[in-house]
């Protein structure tokens, strides 16, 4: 069947906007093609730095032909109804159909060509393109997010004709700027296309650009018996950068490497998209980076190689100089300066949350288990390298670099006090210590420097959330401060928009809570709009682990604010329901809230205990002594917190239940025999009810 193939081809595209872009266009066009009628065979996007691509396989030359009825007129309406329906068919009122007193027009539609709709669909695309950024230029009205140059539209083999804003449609694009004949070549089928950009050095598929970088990478390593650090965004990023890449191994100065590893690999990844290298024997880094360019160098790299390592110099000898001044203050005088650093116009300057979160920390760290006094230190200390030459320079080593410093002044101090007894001069300063490097006196020294650095975790769903006591607390205080003040003041997530990390906050304390079984109350610490805000991002994270939302209302309901307990609830629970007790119990516990409230609508509920009558049915007698057994080990269960033997203890009310609806009529005549039946309801919807608000579990 015919092929579509389309091209838009503009200047460079942002890296960091293709894949989304390419994801864009196909969903685009789908839904496009989807209007119009169409199931293409097989739909399939490209991006790159100067093009995106669309090629769809299957589509017919023409829309089928349909016939569409429509309603008009009752007979006998108005003339002017008629009048209207008639010429909105474009029907004489002989070719009307009378059927139940009512005028029906069957009109037969043609289909269209479907170069027609094509020309249509590509409009509407590139006018209604999402790009989070887009540019206009020249005279038009176009947006695109560079200048766009060029349309290939070709279907079946021959252009489709349309001109959007001056630039016509046609079948000719180009390959690599720099390399091949940079002479503008024909197109009109996608092997056909994809073939010449190759002979024009473009890589058509980013997924190939990635491979052929990281297998290009680890080839010249190899040989250097060296070996490239992976870096899955860095790999997507050169890959959108480069439609002909070509990995270069380069050098750098090996007296870079006495500056901390982190900065060393943020300088390279943040400012110059290079891959740094390590020993394979050591893990340590080499003095080496991989470099990819855009062209196949006459001399196999080797000036573009040289020239990478002169401008890498020039930035990590920026990098050296920050770390040299930085540690020539310590953390504690660099408190001052962020009471100049303001948090939020609100809720005043870094300096006072630091005093907020030192005041936290020191009251969470008895519940997890660290020393008060040595987290409140760490609290202190947590936010003083945000005033440091490296942090301003590479805001993303913010903790990372506190972390070094704290270190090197925990080293350094036990040092200067050896030196100032000693009357030994010229001493020079201890070495930088390394990225594993801890300090070999004092365990409180190391355990600020970690929770410094990691009262920022988990910053990700991938990132792991820190495990020692000092570090927990600081991390759980910084997250419930932010989440604290800006629920305070008003600033609170709306749809899409998270601008101070809200959500991330809240699940980073879910994910320390529970990963670290730490049994915190929150209740009494936030707000109770905060804690439905965990509650939301609790039902989110358990979802993504394949949990149902309504069991976790339904144990939040309870009113329960310890995370542990409530997620072993809802784990509980969730299996309890998958059993066949447990979706019978559901369903007589749903019948007999049912009962219940048309019975609160008449008046109010009768209470009391149930009494054994004379004469009762064996069914209602039976789930009277089935109650009397399953409260209490129901009961017992719960405050052993061992939730499955709660959920066994309600199963065994499966039968006796299913008994008792089966043949006992709760709405009996004798009013002593309908209250007791009533009570004996309530009974059982608060023997469920000390697990789970059931009502709130769908089905």
């Amino acid at each position: 069947m015919p092929q579509l193939l389309l091209e838009l081809f503009s200047e460079e595209i942002p890296a960091r906007m293709q894949a989304q872009a390419g994801r864009d266009l196909e969903r685009m066009a789908r839904e496009r093609l989807a209007e119009a009628g169409f199931l293409p065979e097989g739909v399939g996007a490209f991006a790159g730095p100067r093009r995106l691509t669309l090629m769809v396989e299957g589509l017919p030359p023409a829309q089928a032909d349909r016939n569409e009825e429509r309603k008009g007129p009752r007979v006998g309406a108005p003339e002017a109804a008629l009048e209207g329906f008639l010429r909105s068919t474009g029907l004489s009122l002989d070719q009307l159909v009378e059927r139940d007193g009512v005028w029906f027009a069957q009109i037969a539609r043609k289909g269209r060509p479907t170069g027609e709709i094509i020309a249509e669909m590509v409009e509407r695309i590139v006018r209604d393109f999402p790009w989070p950024k887009s540019m206009k230029w020249g005279s038009g009205s176009l947006r695109w997010v560079r200048p766009l140059q060029r349309i290939l539209c070709v279907f079946d083999g021959e252009v489709v004709p349309f001109e959007i804003d001056g630039i016509a449609s046609g079948d000719v694009t180009e390959g690599h700027r720099f390399m091949g004949s940079r002479k503008p070549f024909h197109a009109r089928r996608f092997d056909d296309y994809a073939r010449k950009l190759r002979g024009e050095f473009v890589v058509l598929d980013p997924a190939e650009r990635r491979a052929r970088i990281l297998a290009g990478a680890h080839t010249i390593c190899f040989a250097q018996n060296l070996e490239v650090v992976e870096d899955e965004g860095l790999l997507d990023e050169v890959a959108g950068l480069t439609e002909w890449p070509v990995p270069i191994l380069g050098r750098m100065d090996p007296a870079f490497l006495d500056l901390p590893p982190e900065v060393i690999r943020t300088s390279m990844r943040t400012h110059q998209r290079y891959f740094t290298v390590r020993d394979p024997a050591t893990g340590k880094l080499a003095p080496h980076f991989v470099s990819v360019a855009n062209i196949e160098a006459s001399d196999g790299g080797a000036a573009i190689a040289h020239g990478n390592g002169r401008v890498l110099s020039a930035r990590l000898s920026d990098a050296k100089f920050f770390w040299d001044e930085d540690r020539k203050m310590r953390l504690e005088d660099r408190l001052e300066k962020l009471k100049g650093v303001t948090f939020h116009a609100k809720l005043g300057t870094m300096y006072e949350r630091v005093e907020r979160i030192e005041a936290l920390a020191r009251q969470l760290a008895p519940l997890v288990g660290a020393d008060p006094e040595v987290a409140a230190r760490a609290a202190r200390l947590a936010k003083a390298d945000l005033t440091t030459g490296l942090v301003g320079e590479f805001p993303e080593l913010q903790g990372v670099m506190g972390r070094y410093y704290a270190l090197e002044e925990t080293r350094r101090e036990p040092l200067q006090s050896l030196r100032d007894s000693s009357p030994a001069r010229g001493a020079t300063n201890p070495p930088p210590l390394g990225e594993g490097d801890r300090p070999q006196s004092g365990g409180g020294g190391s355990q600020i420097a970690d929770a410094i650095r990691d009262h920022y975790r988990p910053q990700g769903p991938s990132d792991a959330v820190p495990t020692a006591p000092v570090s927990v607390a600081v991390a759980l205080a910084d997250k419930l401060d932010t989440l604290a003040g800006f629920f305070a003041i008003g600033e609170k997530p709306t749809g899409s928009r998270d601008p101070f990390g809200l959500r991330r906050a809240a699940l980073g304390v879910i994910r320390i809570v529970l990963e670290n079984g730490l049994r915190l109350p929150l209740g009494h610490r936030l707000s109770a709009e905060v804690l439905d805000f965990f509650a939301d991002r609790l039902k989110v994270l358990l979802r993504e682990q394949g949990k149902r939302h309504d069991l976790v209302d339904a144990v939040f309901a309870l009113g329960d604010d310890d995370l542990v307990r409530l997620v072993a609830r809802v784990e509980a629970l969730d299996g309890f329901l998958k059993t066949d007790d447990g979706a019978n119990l559901l369903a007589g516990y749903k019948r007999a809230t049912n009962i219940l409230k048309a019975e609160e609508k008449k008046g109010a509920l009768p209470s009391g205990a149930v009494q054994r009558l004379d004469g009762a049915p064996p069914e209602e007698t039976a789930l009277i002594s089935a109650l009397e057994t399953a409260k209490p080990r129901v009961a017992e269960a719960l405050a052993a917190e061992d939730f499955a033997a709660a959920m066994r203890a309600l199963a065994a009310l499966r039968v006796p239940v299913d008994a008792f609806f089966d043949k006992v009529l709760v709405n009996a005549e004798a009013p002593l025999e309908r209250e007791n039946r009533l009570k004996l309801l309530i009974q059982a919807r608060d023997a469920m009810g000390q697990v789970a608000d059931f009502s709130l579990v769908a089905g």
